[in-house]
C-alpha cells in the first residue's frame, strides 16, 4: 500500500472481499503505507487482476521475516488481524439531490456493500442491525440544509421540503426538526452501545447542533412557520454532543452557516486551491493502535478540500476529542476522532477529497481518474476499523 499499489481503493475493497469469504487478513501497520496480508489463494490472486490491484506472493520465509520486522520493539509498526467484514449502513435521503456522496462513491467504487437508510429506518429501530454507520451532507437540524435563500424555488428543493414534512407527519412528529432529532439522538445511541460512526461534510456539525440544542427551537419560521427561541443560544447543553462545545449559533435563516464550529469563513483571506492542504499525524503503531489504523496512507500531507463544513474550528473541539489531521496555520481540526460509551466515531471536514470546491448540481467525481487518493484512503480506513480485532489499550 505504498507508492508501488496502483489501486490503493480497490485494495480496501479486496480485503473486504476476503473477510466476506472467511479468508484470514492482517492489516500491517505502517508497513509499506499500511499493507494488508491475506492468505494466499489461487481465487484471491485472479480476483486481485481482476480488479486491477498491486498485490505481492510470498513464500513463508518471506512473511516470516515481515513479521519479524514488524514486531521488533525498536520500529513504529503493528500487526492488527481483521476478523469479519463489517456490516455497512449509509444514511441518505431516497430522493435524488443534486450533489453526491464520497462514501458512497468510494465503497460502490472499491465494491464494498452497503445498504441505504433513512429516518423511517432509522426511527424502527434498525440501526443495531449494522455495524458502522456513514453520515454526510445531512442537516440534521431540520433547516433543510440552509439552501432556503439560494435554491427555495428550484424543484428539488421544494421536493425535499415536502417529502421530509411528509415523513414527519408519517413517523407522528409535528415538525422536521422534531424528527430530525430524535434520529440524531437514535444514532447517538447506536454509537454509545458499541457502534463505529462516520460522518463528513455538513453531518458532524449539524447532529452535535441538534444534540445540543436538544428541542430548544433553534430555527427560523421560514423554515417551520414559528421564530426560534429568542435564547436558544444560552439554552445550549454541550453534555450531549460528540465533539463540540462552546460554539455559537448562527439564527440567520439567509445564511449558509450553521455554528461557529465550521472554520469555511475565517479561511478564505489564507487558504485556497493552491496552498490549502493539511497533515496526518504519527501516531505509535503499538501503544496508539486506534489512531494509527485510522491515519494508514501513503501520504501524509493530504491535499484540502470545502464542504459547507469544510473545517472544524479548534477552538470548539472538546479538550477529549483526538484530532488525527489538521491544518494548523488556520487552526482547523480536518480529521477527528473520539470515543461515546462502547463506540466510536470520526469526523471528517470538507465534502469531495476529489473536488475542491463542489458545487450543488456538479458532476460526480469519477474515482476511475483518482484510484491513489490519500484523501479517500482515510474514509477507507474507518470502513475496515470495524473489522479489527480489539487489543488492550497500553495507555
Amino acid at each position: 500500500m505504498d507508492e508501488e499499489q496502483k489501486n490503493h481503493l480497490k485494495a480496501y475493497g479486496i480485503t473486504y472481499w476476503a473477510l466476506k469469504n472467511g479468508t484470514e487478513t492482517d492489516w500491517l501497520l505502517n508497513y509499506r503505507g499500511g499493507s494488508f496480508l491475506v492468505k494466499y489463494s489461487q481465487t484471491m490472486e485472479s480476483e486481485c487482476k481482476i480488479r486491477g490491484i498491486s498485490y505481492e506472493v510470498l513464500s513463508d520465509g518471506k512473511v516470516n521475516l515481515i513479521l519479524n520486522e514488524i514486531t521488533d520493539s525498536s520500529v513504529n509498526m503493528d500487526i492488527v488481524k481483521l476478523e469479519k467484514a463489517p456490516k455497512i449502513a449509509v444514511y441518505s435521503p431516497k430522493n435524488k439531490l443534486p450533489w453526491d456522496d464520497a462514501v458512497t462513491m468510494v465503497l460502490s467504487y472499491a465494491e464494498i456493500p452497503y445498504d441505504i437508510i433513512y429516518d423511517d429506518e432509522v426511527l424502527k429501530g434498525t440501526l443495531p442491525k449494522y455495524d458502522w454507520l456513514h453520515l454526510h451532507h445531512e442537516d440534521f437540524t431540520g433547516q433543510y440544509n440552509r439552501f432556503w435563500t439560494a435554491f427555495r424555488n428550484a424543484s428539488w428543493y421544494l421536493e425535499d421540503v415536502k417529502l421530509q414534512e411528509a415523513t414527519a407527519k408519517r413517523n407522528g412528529f409535528k415538525k422536521v426538526s422534531e424528527m430530525k432529532l430524535e434520529v440524531a439522538r437514535n444514532i447517538r445511541s447506536f454509537c454509545a452501545g458499541g457502534g463505529f460512526m462516520f460522518a463528513m461534510c455538513s453531518g458532524p456539525e449539524t447532529i452535535d447542533i441538534a444534540l445540543a440544542a436538544n428541542g430548544v427551537d433553534i430555527i427560523d419560521r421560514v423554515f417551520d412557520g414559528d421564530p426560534a427561541d429568542a435564547n436558544a443560544q444560552s439554552k445550549l447543553d454541550f453534555n450531549q454532543t460528540f465533539a463540540f462545545q462552546n460554539f455559537n449559533l448562527d439564527l440567520n435563516p439567509g445564511s449558509n452557516e450553521f455554528s461557529t464550529i465550521d472554520a469555511t469563513p475565517t479561511r478564505s483571506q489564507s487558504l485556497n486551491r493552491t496552498n490549502d492542504f493539511f497533515t496526518l499525524f504519527d501516531f505509535s503503531a503499538k501503544w496508539d493502535i486506534v489512531p494509527a489504523m485510522l491515519t494508514q496512507n501513503h501520504d501524509k500531507v493530504i491535499k484540502g478540500f470545502m464542504g459547507q463544513t469544510t473545517a472544524f474550528r479548534r477552538n470548539v473541539i472538546k479538550p477529549n476529542v483526538l484530532v488525527m489531521g489538521e491544518t494548523k496555520t488556520s487552526g482547523e481540526g480536518r480529521y477527528i476522532h473520539g470515543e461515546l460509551g462502547q463506540g466510536q466515531w470520526t469526523f471528517y471536514g470538507g465534502h469531495d477529497p476529489e473536488d475542491y470546491q463542489h458545487i450543488v448540481g456538479d458532476p460526480p467525481t469519477d474515482l476511475n481518474l483518482h484510484p491513489n487518493s490519500p484523501g479517500y484512503r482515510l474514509i477507507l480506513n474507518n470502513v475496515l476499523f470495524p473489522a479489527a480485532k480489539k487489543k488492550k489499550q497500553k495507555t
